[in-house]
């Protein structure tokens, strides 16, 4: 039986196997497939002796190194193994496939587990990866103004099954100054595309897949540049709702936020917004009203959603007015014009 897998098979394995990633925790940290274990041949400190010793002195004496560090720690990878993998079955990958996965496929192996490495480790992993964002899909943005609920409709819209992916859900952000308050640390750029492959590749790319519309970044996380450029083309549906529906919306999402952390999102946008209207949603903020803060915001961030939109020359937008901030009702209306 070949032990060594393809990319597919690999992760078509990764269902229901456990993943031991071999690679340093600072590579682990940079990004990794979702859900696999850490389970380091080396720390950061060793990668780094073996990687110069092997620039300086050559692959036989970096061979040596790497049998004398990892000999006092045979017995702990094996029982952290067991630990990640309890029914003796993993997949095991390092970075481009090499000694590390396969040394610790061998040490796996003497204690009866049945192991799998990967092709071209996780290197081949991220090629397929970006390739498979370079493939043509069929790309559906829902657009609309800051406060349209936009998200909250793509819930739904899955719920009435079709195909969604919430971008700023995986990137752990709502896409504005204000948009990663409260929602913790977000994932590297790196980790973000593996995330989101990982529910991209189980879609049908030939039927329509519903993404929210947005900048090439979402907060300091960037989208794939080979799926930017798709959506970049791709038919927009834009929501149109009332103002008055909009603010009572943004109030309560954002309301209940620190009001440190508010204060601070408005500084950041200071320049932009203007010194006058900064202090104003200031001054509204500190005595509780956040329905001016809301508006005041809304006013700027209509204006740069309309100069983003006129910038769409290669993208036909069809509008969807919507009287009542209802995501069931509103996504209803969605699916009927996109059909």
């Amino acid at each position: 039986m070949n032990t060594s897998l393809p990319h597919d098979t690999f992760l078509h394995h990764a269902q229901r196997l456990p993943v031991l990633d071999v690679r340093s925790p600072a590579e682990y940290a940079c990004g990794h497939m979702p859900g696999a274990f850490n389970l380091p041949l080396f720390d950061n400190r060793e990668r780094a002796r073996v990687g110069t010793t092997y620039k300086e002195t050559g692959k036989e004496a970096a061979v040596l190194l790497g049998l004398e560090l990892v000999g006092p720690k045979m017995r702990s990878l094996a029982e952290e193994a067991r630990r990640c993998a309890p029914e003796g079955q993993a997949l095991v990958h390092c970075w481009r496939g090499g000694m590390r996965s396969e040394s610790v496929a061998w040490l796996l192996r003497t204690t009866d587990m049945q192991v799998y490495t990967l092709q071209g480790g996780y290197k081949a992993y991220r090629n397929h990866l970006l390739d498979a964002f370079r493939q043509p899909a069929s790309l559906l943005i829902l657009g609309g103004e800051t406060g349209s609920g936009k998200t909250a409709i793509l819930h739904v819209l899955q719920e009435l099954g079709e195909q969604v992916i919430d971008l700023e859900g995986l990137a752990r952000h709502r896409g504005s100054a204000f948009g990663g308050i409260g929602l913790g640390a977000q994932p590297t750029s790196e980790q973000f595309a593996n995330d989101l492959y990982g529910q991209w590749r189980m879609l049908d790319t030939s039927r329509r897949i519903w993404l929210e519309d947005e900048s090439f970044s979402i907060g300091q996380v960037r989208l794939p540049y080979e799926l930017w450029e798709q959506m970049r083309l791709a038919p927009v549906i834009k929501v149109t709702i009332p103002k008055e529906e909009r603010l009572r919306r943004l109030v309560a999402e954002y309301g209940g936020l620190p009001q440190e952390a508010l204060d601070s999102a408005i500084r950041r946008i200071e320049k932009r917004l203007g010194g006058l209207q900064t202090q104003q949603a200031q001054e509204a903020l500190t005595e509780g009203q956040l329905a001016n803060v809301a508006e005041i915001l809304l006013d700027y961030y209509d204006k740069t959603y309309q100069r983003c939109l006129a910038k769409k020359i290669n993208q036909t937008t069809r509008e969807v007015i919507c009287s009542v901030d209802d995501p069931y009702t509103n996504a209803l209306k969605v699916r009927e014009a996109a059909a």
